[in-house]
């Protein structure tokens, strides 16, 4: 990133992160993935229960090798060879984990969290449940309000994923989200984080580059 793009970046992160202080989560601005693993890794405790919210962004920042290493607990529900009880049973006990781990499909400058789900077990466990949250974001998953946050879903995060999924949607071939109504549509579960859970300890780590969907 050059030097106006990473002023840019700040700029945008420094307006986010004063609107969700205010809306009462810890929140912090870091220049690179290097350091956004770095403050997660503060999180991971020996004999920790980490769960995971499916997402690109964790998966490129390489946490579960690092909660692996610092001898947590993984509760990934993507592991490969899973049987379909053993993940829902992994979906289940991630909503009482010690340390949920997360990104979200869009954030507000006014510090509101965006996010679309298929399944629920992210927007379940983002809202109440595990002792402690982290919400990583890109810069590219800032937006000026909460119009252009769903645009940003239906126009890159829905199509993108569904790609990354093999799902036979429309947004497939079109490249953006067309409100299909078929049994294997993704985007079925809307929510909107405007305050801090009342119970929740929540961070959430920007990113001055970009990052996930």
């Amino acid at each position: 990133m050059n030097p106006i793009e990473s002023w840019h970046a700040a700029a945008l992160a420094a307006t986010a992160v004063t609107a969700l202080k205010k809306n009462g989560f810890d929140a912090l601005y870091v220049e690179s993935a290097e350091e956004a693993a770095q403050k997660l890794g503060a999180f991971l405790k020996k004999g920790a229960s980490v769960g995971f919210g499916g997402s690109m962004t964790i998966k490129t920042l390489g946490i579960q090798d690092k909660a692996r290493e610092a001898g947590c607990e993984l509760l990934d529900h993507n592991a490969p060879g899973l049987s379909p009880e053993a993940k829902l049973a992994i979906l289940r006990r991630q909503l009482s984990c010690d340390l949920f781990i997360s990104s979200a499909n869009a954030l507000t400058l006014d510090g509101q969290i965006v996010n679309v789900d298929g399944t629920g077990n992210r927007v379940a466990a983002l809202s109440f449940g595990p002792a402690k949250t982290v919400v990583v974001v890109g810069v590219n998953k800032l937006a000026r309000d909460m119009d252009e946050a769903f645009a940003h879903v239906e126009l890159y995060a829905a199509p993108m994923n569904n790609k990354r999924l093999d799902k036979p949607n429309p947004c497939v071939k079109t490249g953006e989200c067309m409100d299909c109504d078929g049994d294997t549509r993704i985007c079925r579960i809307y929510q909107v984080l405007r305050k801090r859970p009342s119970m929740s300890d929540f961070t959430v780590i920007i990113v001055g580059q970009a990052l996930g969907y």
